[in-house]
């Protein structure tokens, strides 16, 4: 199968996925009056901690965080999902991939791996279940799995908001026109990788994510996508696209036409090409 889409993640995904802890404390305002306080009142002020959640965050990078804000050996969260009893619905088959909503979410003492995913899925069930949501996607004739599954997609393929439309509107086209989605994002997460340029043998790879080899879209979503991606899925932009890629910075080029599609990406390459290319040594001057 003819693979039309060029790598273009390691210029569209450098910075994405960045922990975001806020901590802050309630501190007394002096040893003198600390004394009798703890004497009256044994129970310490509860601290007050947010843990952020931004859009494009994998399952496996919201487990680490969870571990993390809460002190937790690396494991713990995901080890917690089989028995934490979360509300997920039953296309997800208890895989909350794609539901755990992306927001700021507080912290308390009280918080364990299972409180703060099912906050995530209540939120994503108040943001999916709402009828703007549940309605549109008949209308782009997906259920809502599929259509959280297809804005994962537009969530890590897309450079800017303004790029998500459009994403949305090709990943639309080529599922209604019967050809494979061949999107590198899919086929990285099928490899539990986020960064790395596609090769010959990573598109022969044998999984259900490899969208240059399968129809349709990936069996699950491959990460959280957040309100813009899911809104750009049900409201995508007109146009006959089926190809893009991000040249430059802020150039991401949309096109129908397969052979502009190749010069486009023949100059994303060069310009890869010329910024990893060693700089020549300048001269050193004259004493």
């Amino acid at each position: 199968m003819q693979t039309n889409i060029p790598s273009h993640k390691t210029a569209r995904l450098t910075g994405r996925g960045r922990l975001a802890l806020v901590v802050s404390g309630a501190v007394l305002a002096g040893a003198a009056v600390a004394v009798p306080l703890l004497t009256l009142n044994s129970e310490a002020p509860a601290r007050t901690r947010t843990l952020v959640v931004p859009p494009g965050w994998r399952a496996s990078q919201v487990f680490a965080a969870v571990d993390k804000v809460l002190a937790l050996p690396a494991g713990s969260t995901r080890d917690s999902v089989a028995k934490g009893g979360l509300k997920l619905p039953s296309a997800a088959q208890g895989n909350p991939e794609g539901y755990l909503f992306p927001a700021t979410y507080p912290v308390d003492d009280k918080a364990t791996p299972t409180s703060l995913l099912a906050a995530m899925v209540d939120r994503a069930d108040q943001k999916f279940g709402g009828a703007p949501v549940a309605a549109g996607a008949p209308r782009e004739s997906m259920n809502l799995y599929q259509a959280i599954t297809a804005a994962s997609v537009v969530q890590a393929e897309s450079v800017a908001k303004a790029d998500m439309p459009k994403v949305a509107r090709v990943i639309l086209n080529r599922l209604a026109h019967g050809m494979p989605l061949q999107m590198g994002s899919t086929l990285n997460y099928g490899l539990n990788r986020s960064l790395a340029p596609l090769d010959a043998n990573a598109v022969r790879m044998d999984s259900p994510y490899n969208s240059f080899q399968r129809m349709g879209l990936p069996p699950t979503p491959i990460d959280s996508p957040g309100d813009d991606a899911m809104h750009a899925v049900l409201h995508p932009a007109p146009g006959d696209w089926l190809y893009f890629v991000t040249v430059g910075p802020g150039d991401t080029r949309f096109t129908a036409d397969y052979a502009e599609h190749q010069r486009n990406a023949a100059e994303f390459a060069a310009r890869q090409q010329s910024m990893t290319r060693p700089a020549s040594k300048s001269p050193q001057p004259k004493r």
